[in-house]
């Protein structure tokens, strides 16, 4: 069937960017436009000719706005199938005239609740119930109407019909699943706001998402898997999602996830930080107090893993930093951080080999609050959690044995502990002067990470500390480390051989806080 030739359009949106512009283009396409109060509005100010929707259905606009749009001869002349007698003599009968463009996009719900201190007075208000009904109907009937609901489709929108005076069914296919994608994206932000008005419901019997691809991938963890990237709408701190790009090659299924685990270690610092990071988990990471103090630091942890790493950041890279980071050798992937100063960003793009080819991502201020909540897919479900931010109060740690360690060994426990639940279980991280000197991640046994952990950091090892996610069910590991040469051991306790495990501390000398609190990262 042929496209019908586009006579009126039905205008009411929220969003007026580039509107007027939009909206004369159509007019001197030969268009006639109808439209709502504040819509219509805006559009006479800019001097266009609009037709008043209640003029057309005869019933004013009513119960402060809430009243507008709902009404046969609106409904009629968008729902209306152009092939169908019946169709088109109902129309006819009832004096309805049809609509073959909508241009529709919705109150601000979102950004409304969004704000510091909204009443649900003002939250319902913001929900719209003509605008989504007029862009079901209209996305529904896209073989004869063409459904508008975003500034960025005006331009190939218009196009066409400056072209052809209509729109092709391939468009209009494409502008309502985009219609539809966004009414669900609506009602389930609104969806969200209501369970989280409803005390003691943490956890909602329906589970949606809002998730909006990004961009797809050239594949997943491996070349023969496709893969895409989605950010999530409801995320509102800082992201590699929604990272500016400064440099380099699109980045990567496993760069995205590197860059993630980064980011998410130096948040939890107050003091410059930098994590280097490699499949998944730190093979070095440090504090100090100036940026490039922490930088090397923590490519000395395990020069050998941070060859192809990422990094990142939790102040802006500094040039001292780029020239340590050019150092002839070493070989980053991507880097994140909160700025790059522009000299250091010129090292890094032009001194070292790899400089044009490296991802740089401006991430931008740190201080938004991170995502609350973790998904996990399983086969047929996913499971969902809360992400595991919660600091863990000094006052209820308590030192198990009976040697207690010094106040001056106290910076590399607090640090050890706040690494280790970044580090994939079973995991053991071993720290010193506050950097990563080794960890061992991922074992089946937490005594092969313990060896893992004790290897990787070598001869250094002397006068460090080491930090547990969870407890240990035997004391051969203590055994280890007292012989590798460790100071002091942080734990969260609760095994059943606690008792042991303190008693092989005892033995050795060695001092054991227990922080009540495991952080497996599985």
């Amino acid at each position: 069937m042929e496209s019908p030739k586009i006579k009126r359009a039905l205008v009411s949106v929220s969003n007026k960017i580039g509107l007027s512009a939009f909206a004369k283009g159509l007019i001197e396409a030969g268009i006639e436009l109808y439209s709502t109060g504040g819509t219509r509005a805006h559009l006479e100010k800019e001097g266009l000719d609009v037709y008043d929707i209640t003029a057309y259905t005869g019933f004013p606009e009513m119960m402060d706005g809430r009243l507008k749009t709902l009404h046969p001869k609106v409904h009629g002349g968008i729902l209306c199938r152009h092939d169908s007698p019946t169709d088109m003599n109902a129309a006819q009968e009832h004096g309805m005239s049809t609509f073959e463009l909508v241009v529709v996009n919705l109150y601000p719900f979102e950004a409304t609740v969004a704000k510091e201190n909204v009443t649900p007075e003002e939250a319902i208000e913001n929900i719209d119930i003509g605008g989504p009904t007029m862009v079901r109907a209209a996305a529904k009937n896209h073989q004869f109407v063409t459904v508008v609901t975003s500034p960025e489709q005006y331009s190939p929108v218009l196009e066409q019909i400056q072209k052809n005076g209509c729109t092709t069914l391939q468009l209009r296919q494409s502008l309502a699943y985009d219609a539809f994608a966004m009414t669900a994206h609506y009602d389930t932000a609104i969806s969200q706001y209501f369970i989280e008005l409803l005390e003691g419901e943490t956890f909602p019997t329906t589970l949606n998402l809002r998730y909006r691809r990004n961009n797809v991938l050239r594949y997943g963890e491996n070349p023969h898997q496709q893969a895409a990237v989605y950010v999530d709408a409801t995320t509102s701190g800082p992201s590699v999602l929604t990272a500016r790009q400064l440099n380099g090659k699109e980045l990567s299924y496993n760069n995205l996830l590197d860059l993630d685990s980064a980011l998410g270690i130096v948040r939890a610092f107050e003091r410059p930080a930098v994590a280097i990071i490699k499949h998944n988990n730190p093979c070095g990471a440090a504090v100090a107090d100036l940026t490039v103090d922490a930088l090397s630091k923590g490519l000395a942890g395990d020069p050998l893993s941070a060859f192809g790493s990422v990094i990142g950041f939790n102040r802006p890279v500094d040039v001292a930093s780029a020239e340590v980071l050019a150092t002839p050798g070493l070989f980053i992937e991507a880097i994140v951080a909160p700025a790059f100063n522009p000299d250091a960003m010129k090292i890094l793009t032009t001194k070292p080999k790899w400089g044009s080819n490296v991802r740089l991502l401006h991430v931008g201020a740190l201080d938004g609050k991170p995502a609350r909540w973790t998904l996990r897919p399983l086969e047929g479900g996913t499971l969902l959690q809360e992400t595991d931010l919660h600091r863990d109060p000094e006052d209820q740690w308590t030192v198990v044995t009976e040697k207690k360690p010094p106040s001056e060994w106290m910076n590399d426990l607090r640090f050890a502990w706040e690494i280790v639940r970044f580090v994939k279980s079973n995991a053991i991280v071993l720290c010193k002067d506050e950097m990563l000197l080794g960890a061992g991640a991922g074992q089946m046994s937490r005594v092969d990470s313990v060896d893992i952990a004790i290897r990787k950091a070598g001869e250094r090892i002397d006068g460090s500390v080491l930090g547990s996610d969870a407890f240990f069910p035997f004391p051969d590991s203590i055994d280890r480390a007292a012989a590798a040469g460790v100071r002091a051991i942080i734990q969260p306790g609760g095994s059943r051989s606690d008792t042991a495990v303190i008693d092989a501390c005892n033995t050795h000398g060695i001092p054991m806080i227990f922080t009540g609190r495991r952080h497996f990262k599985h």
